[in-house]
């Protein structure tokens, strides 16, 4: 299933629960719809959430509002974001990303919260199990984490001579950066690579990892899964060109295809 796939569903879900409660109401409802990307590369995304609220008969600006939230890869500020989303009495919180979700959560036990998650929500903490969550917060899992070691596999493949392998992580979305430096080790060991982790939250800092790479003589990439490295793809496509880097660095990460 494909990743809007994924987003449609969520949007049913939004519709299916939380709305319905407030059908009733006067006041039309608010949904706070949060991503990690920017709005352009959102827009396919935003675009299946509305198609699931729409499958279940809410159009935006008719019978209920959407306010977007682009993080751009700015994790620092969700508290403040999910303080004021509260505060501000929206019918519900719909996350795209697992840093999201946990702020949501910490900042509302009662403000109902649908989220896609990249690791299971259950060792997250957002729900008590799968079956049943037993708290204000619903949603689903793509399992990107759980695809760690075999991405790595997958690079091991493309590359099979490359033995130093750098791992790319924004220590700005703790969860996934966790998630993956929680999984990278083993896999490395099972494959016979060596594994340098380098830190980067902003394009600056993409460019100097590049820097890096090369001064480190790193033979593959592997760039963990993150919103930010999606919005920072043209960074590493201009720093791997300026660096003129060799051999190629082939990128284990899911392709546009699967949005």
């Amino acid at each position: 299933m494909k990743r809007r796939q994924f987003i449609t569903l969520l949007g049913g879900a939004a519709a299916a629960w939380p709305l319905a409660a407030r059908a009733q109401q006067p006041a039309m409802p608010i949904v706070g719809f949060v991503t990690g990307r920017s709005p352009e590369e959102s827009a396919r995304l935003g675009a299946a959430f509305r198609k699931g609220l729409n499958e279940t008969g809410y159009i935006e600006g008719q019978n209920v509002m959407i306010q977007y939230h682009w993080l751009e890869g700015q994790y620092n500020r969700l508290p403040s974001l999910m303080t004021d989303l509260v505060s501000r009495r929206v019918a519900v919180i719909a996350t795209l990303v697992n840093a999201a979700a946990l702020a949501a959560k910490a900042a509302t036990t009662t403000t109902p919260i649908v989220f896609l998650v990249a690791e299971d929500p259950v060792k997250l903490g957002l729900v008590a199990n799968l079956a049943r969550p037993g708290s204000n917060a619903t949603g689903m899992n793509i399992f990107f984490a759980e695809l760690v070691a075999k991405r790595l596999g997958l690079l091991h493949d493309l590359v099979p001579k490359a033995v130093r392998v750098a791992v790319l992580v924004n220590p700005g979305n703790t969860t996934n950066a966790e998630a993956t430096l929680r999984e990278i080790p083993e896999a490395a060991r099972g494959l016979g690579l060596q594994i340098q982790v380098i830190n980067a939250s902003t394009s600056r800092e993409i460019d100097a990892a590049f820097a890096t790479l090369v001064r480190d003589r790193a033979e593959a990439l592997f760039v963990a899964p993150d919103a930010f490295s999606s919005a920072g793809a043209s960074s590493l496509r201009r720093s791997r060109r300026a660096m003129r880097f060799r051999p190629l660095i082939p990128l284990a990460r899911l392709s546009k295809s699967a949005d």
